[in-house]
């Protein structure tokens, strides 16, 4: 896992919403999380189904935010979980080891490690920064990713008000993908600011 870790927005306008998302994946978006926190059980569905075809026919996978109902429904690549949502262990179980079960780690190495232990496939820390979807009660310091990247076996994902600029010393500490949604999403132009977010991890294969 390295790359652009591209959080879907609340828009029920699924039109809109993969006009954008192909375009970053175009863009070199390298993973897709669907996430809608207002969608009733229809345009969860619906945008779900969309997405996931998109998503096969670039080659990308993608997780539901959350329910993994959905992600079993529509055979989705895997889910992701918070610290109010399923277990991780319960996600694994339910998934098997073929899928993705992401973690919500926030800013606790405790919380990575334990989702390590659960069979997690990565761990997410933040936020990071101000961020203008997530009101964070608290902020992730960067010191926490070489410790982070020292301990774990797991990929490490960032999250939190991520624009290119600021992401890149994340990423030189050690982050293997950066979430991202309205520097994406909102942007003029979503393939060449995915492709931004991509050049970060220009080079890197360790």
């Amino acid at each position: 896992m390295r790359g652009l870790y591209l959080v879907t927005p609340n828009w029920n306008d699924t039109e809109r919403l993969l006009a954008a998302t192909e375009a970053a994946l175009r863009g070199g978006a390298a993973l897709v999380q669907y996430r809608h926190k207002d969608a009733d059980a229809v345009l969860r569905i619906e945008q779900a189904a969309a997405l996931l075809a998109l998503c096969r026919r670039h080659g990308a996978p993608l997780v539901i935010n959350d329910h993994i109902d959905l992600c079993m429904h529509l055979d989705a690549d895997g889910v992701h979980v918070g610290g109010a949502d399923i277990a991780v262990d319960h996600a694994r179980r339910l998934l098997g080891p073929g899928k993705i079960v992401g973690a919500s780690c926030y800013g606790e190495l405790a919380l990575a490690h334990a989702a390590q232990a659960a069979g997690a496939s990565y761990a997410a820390f933040g936020g990071f920064y101000p961020s203008p979807v997530k009101k964070y009660a608290f902020v992730t310091e960067p010191a926490l990713l070489g410790q982070a990247r020292a301990e774990l076996a797991l990929p490490i994902v960032v999250i939190g008000g991520m624009t290119p600029e600021n992401a890149a010393p994340l990423v030189a500490r050690g982050a293997d993908m950066v979430a991202a949604i309205t520097s994406v999403y909102a942007a003029a132009d979503p393939q060449d600011a995915a492709r931004r977010f991509g050049s970060l991890f220009a080079g890197r294969t360790e």
